[in-house]
C-alpha cells in the first residue's frame, strides 16, 4: 500500500518527495548525499599588516612563512596540520576582550596547547603579545597578539 503524503497547509505546496522520505526514515538533520572530501586547511586572520602579524605567529609557534605576498602571508604547520593565513584588511578594527556592548567583537580566537603555562606566557610576551587583564580560568592565559586578536594558551594535561 503506497504511503500518502501529509496534506499541505492551505496555500502551501506539499513538501518535496525527498523531504517526505527523510521524515519517513528519520534522516532529518543529516546529510543523505555522499560527503565529498572536506579538509580545514587554514585559519585566516584579518590584519592591517600581514607580514608583521605573520612574523609574530612564526616566532610564537616556531613555524616558517610558506607564502608571502603584499596582502596575504601564509604559515604552514610543520606537521601538516591547519595553517594560518594573514590577510590585509584596510579597515581593520581591533577586537575588544572581554567583549563590550557597542565595541568590535572578536570573531574567533586561537587555542594553543602548552606544557608549561608560565614559560609559554613569557615566550608569548617576548614575541610581542600582551597578557589580557581579564583571565577567566586558572589553567588558561588569554593573550592578545599585536593586532589585538585574543588567543588562549592552555595547559595540556
Amino acid at each position: 500500500m503506497p504511503e500518502r503524503a501529509k496534506a499541505a497547509a492551505p496555500g502551501r505546496p506539499p513538501p518535496p518527495a525527498g523531504l517526505r522520505q527523510a521524515f519517513r526514515t528519520g534522516r532529518i538533520g543529516r546529510v543523505s548525499t555522499p560527503r565529498p572530501l572536506l579538509r580545514l586547511t587554514t585559519v585566516n586572520l584579518d590584519t592591517p599588516d600581514p607580514a608583521a602579524l605573520a612574523r609574530f605567529y612564526a616566532g610564537l609557534l616556531g613555524w616558517e612563512i610558506a607564502v608571502e605576498e603584499a596582502d596575504d602571508v601564509i604559515l604552514r604547520a610543520p606537521d601538516g596540520g591547519v595553517g594560518l593565513s594573514f590577510q590585509r584588511e584596510r579597515r581593520y578594527v581591533r577586537p575588544t576582550w572581554p567583549a563590550e556592548a557597542g565595541r568590535q567583537q572578536m570573531m574567533a580566537h586561537l587555542e594553543i596547547g602548552v606544557d608549561d603555562l608560565a614559560a609559554a606566557q613569557a615566550h608569548a610576551v617576548a614575541c610581542g603579545a600582551t597578557v589580557a587583564p581579564f583571565q577567566p580560568q586558572d589553567d588558561v592565559r588569554v593573550c592578545l597578539d599585536p593586532d589585538g586578536h585574543p588567543f588562549c594558551l592552555w595547559l595540556m594535561s
